[in-house]
């Protein structure tokens, strides 16, 4: 066969083409975005009847939309736990809000250091043992996002609302403005530092909306000011948070990074009760329940190029980013402690893997007493593992979890409950430390306490106790902790006050 010399040429300018983009597909850029409370109905594309959320439905439109995306846990920490880990947080120590995570566990963070990408994180942090409002963190804090492998940090200890006081590596600053768009635009000044460099780059933002307390933009609780003061609170934070995500998605684009980039979005627990209209989209219970309302969030995929943009039931779980991101990124397996709960879901953005509609295994849940395992198609739980009694649920024709199969379905309960009380049992062996070396935990958890009860914020306190967020806290304690000197230590208390 002949080759032309054009046909050379074209060889010799498109193989090294091909093999720059080889190579940027295999170190992608990675972004997870995480609301705060943020229940499974409250976006536009499941039809909300008051809030418009246009950009993440136009995210949602352009990806991998999961109508059945499930947190880590019904609470805010175990789920930040588990994103950071790719384990059910049970296993990392951090069994419910306001738990440190282990510094034994390896993070995201960590390992895609080690593989020269840069690492930030925004906003909401809950993985060093505080309890209360957000607070700055002070830079020699343990277990502070720098310390689990976070480059750049501009952080709080807890949930955060509008003008909030956040923490850069260290450095307590003033910000002005809604807590959404001020994580958004700190976040997109790290894209715009290190993009074009030689690191791809690692971004978490995790929002403080809409956790209590409310308070919204005059212009954003607009549109519900017949609901009451909390309602029309709560859903105008939605209203500045959704405008976020339009801003990071434009600035991807303006940055020509949107096609090297995985953009995840989700919320750290199902949504709150009390909130009109009601958050879950129909499903049963909220915020702190293993049933679905408690656990099911929203969840979109987004990677123009990449990912084929469509709607799928496919079960998947926020555990299941860490094993993506080491797919994808080559990362060998080690980086990760095991065993590891969630499985890569690569596979899915083709339209690959659910085909068949099978899970490799089955997601699990466990929170103080109960337990929840979750398949392809059916729900065991239990609200008192103690109790030993089980429901049953058929979530393909009962996604409200109405009709309890357990008295029908006795085969399909004895062998779901088989499986979850051995993979509880693997989680007993975690928590005990079987899964580091030398098989404990070391150091030994510390018990959660509020940031305001400790040591090192003692010197803060005349200034911040009238802070519209913090002085709630403060007058609940009036009389006890830090102005009795009864607060723990935590850290050595160099944080910088910065205006």
């Amino acid at each position: 066969m002949r080759i032309s010399i054009l046909s050379c040429l074209l060889i010799v300018l498109f193989v090294p083409l091909f093999g720059q983009l080889s190579v940027a597909a295999e170190k992608p850029n990675f972004i997870f975005v995480m609301a705060d409370d943020m229940g499974w109905g409250q976006t536009g594309y499941r039809g909300h009847p008051l809030l418009k959320t246009p950009n993440l439905d136009a995210m949602a439109a352009n990806g991998l939309r999961f109508d059945r995306f499930y947190a880590g846990g019904p609470v805010c920490s175990p789920t930040r736990a588990s994103v950071l880990t790719g384990r059910s947080h049970d296993r990392t120590g951090v069994l419910s809000h306001g738990y440190a995570l282990r510094t034994q566990e390896k993070t995201i963070a960590q390992a895609l250091k080690t593989a020269g990408y840069v690492t930030g994180h925004f906003g909401k942090w809950h993985l060093n043992g505080l309890r209360g409002p957000g607070a700055p963190i002070f830079a020699d804090d343990p277990r502070s996002p720098g310390a689990f492998g976070f480059d750049e940090w501009v952080s709080v200890t807890n949930f955060y609302d509008r003008d909030p006081m956040m923490s850069r590596q260290g450095e307590f600053e003033e910000f002005t403005g809604d807590s959404s768009e001020i994580a958004v635009d700190e976040a997109v000044k790290f894209l715009d530092r290190h993009r074009g460099g030689e690191n791809p780059i690692f971004a978490v933002i995790w929002y403080g909306t809409p956790h209590s307390p409310f308070k919204a933009a005059d212009d954003d609780r607009a549109p519900f000011v017949h609901l009451d003061k909390e309602s029309a609170d709560h859903y105008g934070e939605l209203v500045a948070m959704d405008r976020s995500i339009g801003t990071l998605r434009a600035k991807l684009r303006e940055f020509a990074l949107e096609k090297d980039t995985l953009l995840v979005f989700c919320s750290d627990n199902g949504g709150l009760p009390r909130i009109t209209p009601e958050t879950v989209g129909g499903l049963r219970g909220f915020k702190g329940s293993v049933y679905e309302g408690g656990l099911r969030v929203p969840g979109i995929f987004e990677w123009p190029g990449t990912i084929v943009p469509r709607v799928t039931s496919y079960p998947a779980c926020v555990m299941d980013l860490f094993p993506t991101v080491v797919d994808l990124s080559g990362l060998p397996e080690d980086v990760m402690v095991h065993p590891v709960d969630g499985h890569s879901l690569r596979p899915l953005f083709a339209g690959g893997s659910e085909a068949s509609g099978k899970r490799e295994a089955p997601i699990g849940f466990r929170y103080n007493k109960a337990r929840a395992l979750i398949d392809d198609r059916y729900k065991l739980l239990t609200t008192d593992r103690e109790k030993g009694v089980y429901e049953l649920y058929d979530l393909s024709s009962d996604p409200a979890e109405s009709i309890d199969l357990a008295a029908t379905e006795t085969a399909i309960l004895a062998q779901m409950k088989e499986q979850l009380l051995s993979w509880d049992k693997t989680m007993d062996a975690s928590f005990a430390g079987k899964d580091y070396p030398g098989g404990e935990v070391s150091p030994p958890d510390p018990e959660p306490v509020s940031w305001y009860e400790t040591e090192p914020y003692r010197p803060f306190e005349a200034s911040w106790k009238e802070r519209w967020e913090f002085k709630p806290y403060y007058d609940r304690t009036k009389g006890y902790g830090i102005e009795k000197g009864k607060g723990k230590a935590k850290g050595e208390g160099k944080g910088k006050p910065k205006n």
